[in-house]
């Protein structure tokens, strides 16, 4: 959410692959650049817009003059293979999970491999160093890592879509169980697990879940709360609006729509 009101959004099909504007009415769209699949961002407070690019296997800088700079591509020189989401830390650093997998072996021109639960995974969450360059792996191992965000405290929280499970990471890299928001047991073939996720004000935590078509609630000891349905199956990310406002942005990929939903809280700031 920008402090208009707008949204920034990513476009990942092989059509598009582009970031976007939004603005706060939802009437008119911005194309800020394309790089080819970006999947999650963030802004610091110089207006920078960091992007995990998984067709580029990188995190991008997008800079308020347009100009792009590959920041990283590599973790102790192995490469990148499936950059998924990103969020400014409490000390300024990038975090990025690696869901683990090439985007060419999961989902060749766009389409999902139907035999994807025989892929090898090894999902990964990095620091990047944003003056340094430096790269740190914080975790792997993780079967396919995606969202992650910061709680009020500054702890970083992050999910593994294909066992619903949300954790926390801990000095050393230790994985300390939090939730899961999945509500049925996931069949081998299915597609289903939490995708995005955003801490509100009061401490619950936000999730899409991807082929559940809900947004499901945790309370801040980790129980499920409620479950808030969208339209259509396929949430991937949201994002709380504007302070005072209630309102939740939802994008939704089986139906390709920006959806907002009043839930009567206001989200946790993030960090910039």
């Amino acid at each position: 959410m920008l402090d208009d009101g707008g949204l920034l959004v990513v476009e990942m099909s092989p059509a598009t692959g582009q970031i976007s504007r939004i603005s706060a009415d939802g009437r008119e769209k911005e194309v800020l650049a394309q790089t080819g699949r970006p999947n999650g961002l963030a802004m610091d407070r110089a207006g920078n817009i960091w992007v995990a690019e998984t067709r580029q296997r990188a995190l991008l800088r997008l800079a308020p003059d347009g100009r792009i700079d590959t920041v990283a591509d590599a973790c102790d020189g192995e490469r990148f293979l499936f950059p998924n989401d990103v969020a400014v830390g409490p000390d300024g650093a990038i975090y990025m999970t690696d869901s683990g997998v090439l985007e060419d072996d999961l989902a060749p021109n766009g389409e999902v491999n139907p035999e994807w639960y025989k892929l090898p995974v090894d999902g990964r969450i990095f620091r990047i160093d944003p003056a340094s360059r430096e790269v740190t792996c914080l975790l792997s191992g993780i079967q396919f890592a995606n969202g992650l965000a910061f709680s009020s405290d500054g702890q970083l929280f992050a999910n593994e879509t294909l066992t619903g499970e949300i954790f926390r990471i801990a000095s050393q890299g230790r994985r300390i169980p939090f939730g899961n928001v999945v509500a049925t047991p996931r069949a081998m073939e299915e597609v289903k697990g939490p995708d995005g996720m955003k801490f509100a004000a009061d401490g619950r935590s936000f999730h899409a879940v991807f082929g559940q078509g809900d947004i499901t609630v945790l309370a801040p000891d980790g129980t499920v709360e409620s479950r808030i349905p969208v339209e259509g199956t396929h949430p991937t990310n949201l994002a709380f609006g504007q302070p005072g406002s209630g309102d939740l942005y939802v994008t939704e990929a089986s139906t390709n729509t920006l959806q907002k939903i009043h839930v009567g809280v206001d989200g946790l700031p993030l960090y910039r």
